[in-house]
């Protein structure tokens, strides 16, 4: 059953791309007394090690930890906070958005003109993010900046919740799911080294893994996310990412890399041997850190598996929890099988 109660806590920390450092440590706190070595390095990342003595292929279980979100970039004279978007986010989806900005987590609302005072064609144009701007009841840029320096950092002041048996939505779930799997997985025994690292800077370009995985070179890598769910009315079957309730994500290939032939069948093969649900990816987009993975030194045989997501990049996502349970199954039984279990 999953952890709903780490998932949560995962789920409404604040963790921007550079910033994570509430959700590394509500990690830390959680995997403590259940490796020999935890350690962060200069990028942020943060690494779970154990048995690295014992015999076997060493197996890095990866899954990042920051998410989509703002940066605050200019304060004018009256206290609005004017920003960037850090990572993919759709412009269309910030304005009239409750959001937290700041070490302190200051409440705001992305403003935009009220429908009465926009005239006709200002209604069907697309939203330019430049005239956006966050209001925290400020009324002077003094203000505001005592509350809010230049350069912090926000995110959409969504909470997760239950909307209805085994289904939650909240916001991060790329990839605070991946994130709490890790962590359930890295608690387990095993007879072969197993190393989890918990990225930074994923969603600005791949960047903490680009680096954290030449720290101990694994032999095998197995991605952990939250990915795409388009199963939805305005979307043709054939460009349905996935489905949510048909479980795990298995990526074949993306837009950075192919994951590995021979891994990937011994992992539909512990599926069907154990009868967890699967489903591939049905569309090539985005990327994962296992691209810069792969590339470790002499190269890392790489597998990604993940939870359907709706809604991802946006101020509030979907999951189902028996999809959650599957995915941490299917993971834990390919590793079981990996040691004759």
């Amino acid at each position: 059953m999953a952890n709903i109660e780490l998932i949560e806590k995962l789920s409404n920390a604040c963790g921007i791309s550079g910033d994570e450092r509430e959700v590394r440590n509500i990690i830390r706190d959680e995997i403590k007394g259940y490796t020999e070595n935890i350690s962060v390095d200069s990028l942020g990342n943060l690494f779970a090690i154990k048995g690295l003595e014992k015999p076997g292929p060493k197996v890095l279980l990866n899954a990042h930890m920051d998410e989509i979100g703002l940066i605050v970039s200019r304060i004018d004279d009256k206290g609005f906070l004017y920003f960037k978007s850090v990572g993919g986010i759709d412009d269309r989806l910030f304005p009239g958005k409750r959001v937290v900005v700041g070490k302190n987590m200051v409440r705001g609302v992305i403003g935009i003109k009220a429908i009465h005072l926009q005239k006709k064609d200002e209604r069907s144009q697309t939203i330019d993010l430049n005239a956006l701007y966050i209001d925290i009841g400020a009324n002077e840029a003094k203000e505001a900046e005592k509350l809010v320096p230049l350069g912090s950092v926000g995110t959409f002041d969504t909470a997760f919740e239950k909307i209805t048996s085994g289904r939650y939505i909240g916001k991060a779930f790329d990839d605070r799911l991946g994130c709490s799997i890790a962590i359930e997985l890295i608690k387990e025994t095993y007879k072969f080294p197993v190393m989890a690292l918990f990225s930074s800077q994923e969603e600005i370009g791949l960047r903490g893994a680009s680096v954290g995985a030449f720290k101990y070179t694994p032999d095998l890598s197995i991605t952990i996310e939250g990915t795409i769910s388009a199963d939805l009315p305005e979307v043709k079957d054939h460009l349905k990412c996935s489905r949510l309730g048909e479980g795990p994500v298995i990526t074949i290939k993306d837009k950075s890399m192919i994951t590995d032939n021979e891994l990937r069948k011994k992992l539909i093969s512990v599926a069907k041997k154990k009868n967890i649900p699967y489903q591939f990816k049905q569309v090539i987009a985005g990327a994962t850190d296992s691209a810069k993975i792969q590339l470790t030194k002499g190269g890392v045989k790489v597998l990604v598996v993940a939870v359907p997501v709706r809604y991802i990049h946006s101020p509030v996502s979907l999951f189902y929890e028996i999809d959650y349970d599957n995915t941490k199954s299917l993971i834990f039984e390919f590793l079981k099988a990996m040691q004759g279990g």
